[in-house]
């Protein structure tokens, strides 16, 4: 059965999550800025998928941002000022609770864009949800007023609209996994949307790190991860976790896992 103690956590080291989630101590730190050309966006499969006019229109509101781990990108209960492409970023949404407490209810890579609701209209987030980086790496970051007036139709607004259904396809699978799947079963289903997203066979993590991602005790982390360790799947060490046997890791997962793939699959042509 999962475990279902949830730990405190904190998008940057020895912060609590309660502080994260208190949107006036929060601010996404942009290492990086420059403007691109439309014949440089490449790496995000959305921007990609789009044809070049329609591309080329959005251009001159792109900007790159590098971004390390556990920085901020959209802050709980404020406006979206901004939507974000990560290119080689991965990035969590928490949900918080008042104990400082919190867990993931969905990943976001280079299949999709950050900040999708304002497609439907909204203009802020969600009081108790956190957006923050989970995989260093770039991201593209367009105006959100400026997206919104050039999503109103065209590739555009129906790539943003597919990505939104297969977005809310992800959230409502991961709650359902967070509540009946073991632990174990989720560390594996996190491991490979992560790997897919990627695109390389290590990248930065830690158990502890997981933990938090998971909602669950560091030590049931470890018990699972050991497991997995154990079998040859992955091998963690100094803080990265290296995939050894896709296909094996892929049998420990549950259900989930493909779910979600496929349902990406199917709305965007993306595995």
């Amino acid at each position: 059965m999962p475990d279902s103690a949830t730990r405190k956590g904190s998008p940057r080291p020895g912060r609590p999550v309660r502080a994260v989630l208190d949107v006036r101590g929060l601010s996404a730190r942009q290492s990086s800025k420059e403007a691109v050309s439309a014949g440089d966006l490449r790496g995000n499969r959305l921007l990609d998928a789009l044809p070049g006019q329609e591309r080329a229109r959005l251009a001159d509101a792109m900007h790159v941002e590098n971004h390390g781990l556990k920085d901020v990108l959209l802050e709980p209960g404020q406006p979206i000022r901004y939507v974000y492409f990560p290119v080689t970023a991965v990035v969590s949404i928490l949900t918080g609770m008042e104990d400082g407490s919190a867990v993931e209810i969905a990943t976001i890579g280079n299949e999709g864009m950050v900040g999708a609701s304002i497609v439907i209209g909204a203009r802020e987030t969600v009081p108790r949800q956190l957006t923050q980086v989970q995989v260093p790496g770039t991201v593209i970051r367009v105006d959100a007023d400026r997206f919104s007036r050039e999503a109103t139709d065209g590739a555009l607004r129906d790539l943003a609209g597919r990505y939104l259904q297969a977005f809310l396809a992800q959230v409502s699978q991961q709650v359902a996994c967070n509540g009946l799947h073991s632990v174990e079963e989720r560390c594996s289903r996190w491991m490979l949307l992560t790997h897919d997203r990627v695109g390389a066979d290590e990248f930065p993590l830690t158990q502890e790190f997981l933990s938090q991602m998971l909602g669950v005790r560091r030590a049931s982390v470890t018990v699972a991860a050991g497991a997995l360790q154990k079998g040859g799947f992955i091998r963690f060490n100094r803080g990265r976790l290296t995939i050894l046997d896709r296909e094996g890791l892929e049998s420990t997962a549950c259900e989930c896992y493909m779910a979600i793939r496929s349902e990406f699959k199917r709305l965007l042509g993306a595995g």
